[in-house]
């Protein structure tokens, strides 16, 4: 598995609906998407990109951690921005109770994420 790759083809995807929901808020003059959109740049684009160069760079050994730490990345940026607007926009008569806690888990997804990366990063690579 080339996480370098999966990573970088990942934050290009978001890099581009974060451009697009951008173009569609100055366009439509309207800011709901504003939060939404500034994490799908920031989370998506932007730390996916970045962990993309840090194994593109290091290239550290594939194992279970680098595996958790990618996996958990891709989740949780999914579901933190996923939750994100199903808990600010509202688009679906979706029960309260289940955005709040998809919001919530795939922040913690997200989180993990981060410290995993922060592991990966002392140990061993080259």
């Amino acid at each position: 598995m080339n996480y370098s790759k999966t990573l970088l083809r990942l934050s290009a995807l978001f890099a581009a609906v974060g451009a697009f929901i951008g173009s569609h808020m100055a366009g439509a003059g309207g800011y709901e998407f504003q939060t939404v959109h500034a994490h799908i740049l920031l989370v998506g684009w932007l730390t996916l990109f970045a962990w993309s160069i840090f194994y593109k760079v290091y290239d550290p050994a594939p194992s279970l951690l680098t595996a958790s730490h990618v996996w958990t990345g891709v989740i949780g940026a999914f579901g933190l921005t996923i939750g994100m607007w199903l808990y600010y926009v509202r688009p679906f008569a979706l029960p309260d109770p289940f955005v709040t806690v998809f919001f919530i888990l795939g922040g913690t997804i997200l989180l993990i994420s981060f410290f995993l990366f922060v592991i990966v990063t002392f140990r061993k690579v080259d």
